[in-house]
């Protein structure tokens, strides 16, 4: 085991771990277990709001799939990655003050909560509970392999043991501290993130000789990789601008990211938010698909592109540095993944079980269910990690578009659109829910665009037009009753 790299992640996560303990008091003490151990008492200032929203966002994904992909892809999956730019703005700007407003005045602990709320109806909520354990379990999938294949780079372990390292450090973390133990933690690995990026990025420039020399290696192995088409050509207009859906205006469905919008303290923490959460998710998603690029001339022949961004930190700076650097994808593997267990445990917790099996649960039961469903969870993840794909961006990708086209319209229109009413965001949620399942098995990318496009377009026309005739119905029969 090389100790000069392994060391600064130990203490990494000790940092990690206190944070943890610390905020399990608040949990302990908190008059509502509930809004504390998912919301967080709704006090996060801005600085931490947008830092939670980077480092939720930003996850293996970002830091171990995105630079793989960008490594086979070439510069063509920079150019791509640029649509996450707009994520933090976009979100904080569409949901923004309304959103937080509303969700306080329907006493809303969770995205679930807001859509039950406005649409009271039980299918609604069977619906988004089910999407969200469908897709956040492959999102937390990803997570897994992630964490396992960072810790086995690290340390020479086989991957089954790494796995089983990883994930028992976050299910003791997260089933400690809860959502502000998230929070805090997420502020401080963002920090982390972003220092690491600018780290590994300097250092990847310098190893390769400079950008000019980095650029001409690259076209001299393979010119398709300094175009915006790929590697292999298959990175088309049509399919680049559909990214821009995918992981840019439609991550406003992504409940992992809207519950962010709940839990500000007031306007001034979300304007500041908007504008350190942009810059730095910016900064971060950019760098390190640009990392993934540059890393081709100076570390040639990687078979598994996940296992890239570990390699090339070994390889460029000093060990007990890229210790310090590694921290960061570690970072952002740890804030997504708890985050979603704490997405789903809530789902499962709040939204299922008090809402339908135990309404009247004292805080000690509630307690002891939340910590049990969120163990429950991360050890049935493990055994979808066992078969890790090569690159885990695919299944993160997966996720997102399913949330995405299941939650988008509900939540904006629920929103924005007084018309919209359960029988429009039930058929929304189905369609969106099942198109995009069976274009991704049977027929993905149709027309050349990403498969989440149609799947939003035909949820969006059904919301709208089941919306407006069965509110047709409910008039024509008011109608009737009166005449008679």
């Amino acid at each position: 085991m090389n100790w000069a790299v392994i060391t600064p992640l130990i203490l990494f996560l000790l940092i990690i771990f206190a944070v943890g303990i610390w905020s399990n008091k608040f949990v302990l003490k908190s008059n509502s277990f509930l809004e504390e151990y998912f919301l967080g008492e709704r006090q996060m200032g801005g600085f931490l709001l947008a830092m939670t929203m980077v480092a939720t966002y930003g996850s293996a994904s970002s830091f171990i799939g995105g630079p793989g992909i960008a490594y086979t892809q070439g510069l063509g999956w920079v150019l791509l990655a640029a649509s996450q730019l707009v994520t933090g703005y976009f979100t904080l700007m569409v949901l923004g003050k309304k959103f937080a407003i509303v969700s306080r005045q329907y006493k809303a602990i969770t995205l679930i909560d807001f859509l039950k709320e406005r649409y009271q109806s039980k299918t609604v909520v069977i619906l988004s509970a089910v999407s969200i354990i469908i897709f956040l379990f492959s999102s937390m999938t990803a997570q897994w392999i992630g964490g396992a294949r960072l810790v086995e780079s690290l340390t020479g372990v086989p991957y089954t043991y790494a796995l089983l390292i990883f994930v028992l450090s976050v299910l003791v973390f997260v089933i400690v501290g809860g959502f502000r133990a998230v929070a805090i933690t997420d502020t401080i690995q963002g920090v982390v993130m972003f220092l690491g990026t600018l780290i590994l990025l300097i250092a990847t420039i310098k190893a390769g000789g400079g950008i000019p020399k980095i650029i001409a290696d690259l076209a001299a192995e393979n010119p398709n990789l300094i175009s915006p088409y790929g590697a292999e050509r298959n990175l088309t207009p049509a399919y680049v601008s559909s990214f821009w859906i995918l992981v840019g205006v439609g991550v406003v469905g992504l409940p992992q990211i809207a519950v962010r919008a709940m839990s500000y303290k007031n306007s001034k923490a979300m304007h500041n938010a908007i504008i350190i959460g942009t810059i730095v998710v910016g900064f971060i998603m950019l760098g390190m698909h640009l990392i993934g690029v540059f890393a081709r001339p100076v570390l040639p022949g990687v078979k598994i592109g996940d296992t890239v961004m570990p390699l090339l930190s070994m390889k460029v700076l000093p060990p007990f540095v890229a210790g310090i650097v590694l921290a960061a994808p570690m970072a952002a593997i740890m804030s997504t993944v708890d985050a979603l267990l704490i997405l789903v445990s809530s789902a499962l917790v709040k939204d299922i079980y008090l809402n339908y099996i135990k309404p009247n649960a004292e805080d000690s039961l509630i307690k002891k269910v939340s910590f049990s469903v969120t163990a429950v969870i991360g050890i049935i993840v493990i055994f979808l990690a066992l078969s890790p794909p090569d690159l885990i961006v695919w299944l993160n990708l997966f996720s997102f578009g399913g949330l995405e086209s299941v939650f988008i319209w509900p939540v904006i229109l629920g929103l924005y659109w007084s018309k919209g009413n359960k029988y429009g965001a039930i058929a929304s949620m189905i369609i969106g829910m099942s198109s995009y399942i069976l274009l991704d098995r049977f027929y993905p990318n149709p027309f050349g665009v990403h498969t989440v496009v149609l799947p939003i377009i035909l949820s969006l026309l059904v919301f709208v037009i089941v919306s407006l005739s069965s509110q047709q119905k409910s008039a024509s029969a008011n109608f009737v009753k009166a005449s008679e």
